[in-house]
């Protein structure tokens, strides 16, 4: 039996997984309004070949790929107006994660505490094993020891609902609604799913629709099968993937890089085929920039 997706997924009329659609009408009816998607708005963040932000990007220093059809002519290009992050982490406190769960434990209350200096943001930590996903503290993890200390008691165990922890982690953050606010999720986790009522498809479909960045950083030390889930979880949402060796660090200084060099763009919608439109950015001069945005955005079939 099918599994219904989130209910945000219902509302993506108004929402471009990428970021927003403007619907502009058509004729003067007062009674009847014909509506069309007519511009696509797209954020992203760019990077140099060490990974540090660009700060000075300028839009004939990239192309957008939307499906096969390349966009050189933009209708809008500026920096991205956001004014603080809204961070929350996810424990991995299943079974699975038992050979690695102090090192876990240590490197989220470390990157909890390295997050003391950054003006602008909260900081939420949330937890899965066994049926369903916890909220150990909520926006405010900096300013009680209480998450430090439910954290240090934690036993892993029980079975592991990633997908459905996802889902659930998104859709908390996306109560977030404020404009200026980038939502960033990491998760620590060895990729593994044993019991989620969700998808992976689904896990990312909440992500994108709520607009949240997936920034994931492996327990594992070799190449397993989660690393592939964990590595599509954060190409997919924007974000990026980490091994465990120095991640926590790395995770956090890839999110402010992002942060203080994230733009946005608008173009006209280049077609209007109803489904996923899967977008690329791609370096027009310096073959060193990356970019790191959303992997697509739904055309709706039809209008609610």
């Amino acid at each position: 039996m099918a599994i219904p997706l989130p209910r945000r997924r219902l509302r993506l009329l108004l929402l471009l997984l990428l970021g927003c659609i403007s619907l502009g009408a058509d004729g003067d009816d007062p009674v009847r309004f014909h509506t069309t998607v007519s511009e696509v708005q797209l954020s992203f963040s760019a990077l140099d070949q060490n990974n540090h932000g660009v700060a000075t990007l300028q839009a004939t220093d990239f192309a957008v790929v939307d499906q096969s059809l390349v966009i050189r002519s933009f209708q809008s290009f500026s920096r991205s107006d956001w004014t603080k992050l809204e961070l929350a982490i996810l424990l991995d406190a299943s079974s699975s994660a038992t050979p690695n769960f102090r090192r876990e434990t240590t490197d989220i209350l470390e990157l909890v505490s390295q997050t003391a200096g950054i003006p602008e943001e909260n900081v939420s930590i949330l937890s899965f094993q066994g049926l369903r996903p916890a909220l150990l503290c909520a926006g405010n993890c900096r300013a009680t020891n209480a998450p430090v200390d439910r954290i240090s008691l934690m036993r892993a165990n029980g079975l592991t609902p990633l997908y459905d922890t996802i889902v659930f982690a998104s859709d908390f953050l996306s109560r977030y609604g404020d404009r200026g606010v980038q939502r960033v999720l990491i998760v620590f986790s060895d990729g593994d799913d044993t019991i989620s009522h969700y998808s992976l498809t689904d896990a990312i479909d909440s992500a994108l629709s709520g607009d949240v960045q997936i920034y994931a950083v492996d327990l594992n030390h070799s190449a397993c099968p989660g690393a592939a889930i964990l590595n599509r979880l954060s190409q997919a949402t924007g974000g990026r993937y980490f091994a465990a060796q120095n991640g926590p660090t790395r995770a956090l200084n890839a999110i402010l890089e992002g942060f203080r060099a994230t733009y946005r763009v608008s173009y006209r919608l280049p077609a209007s085929t109803s489904g996923f439109h899967v977008v690329k950015i791609l370096p027009t001069h310096n073959l060193n920039l990356q970019f790191r945005c959303r992997s697509g955005y739904y055309y709706p079939n039809r209008f609610r």
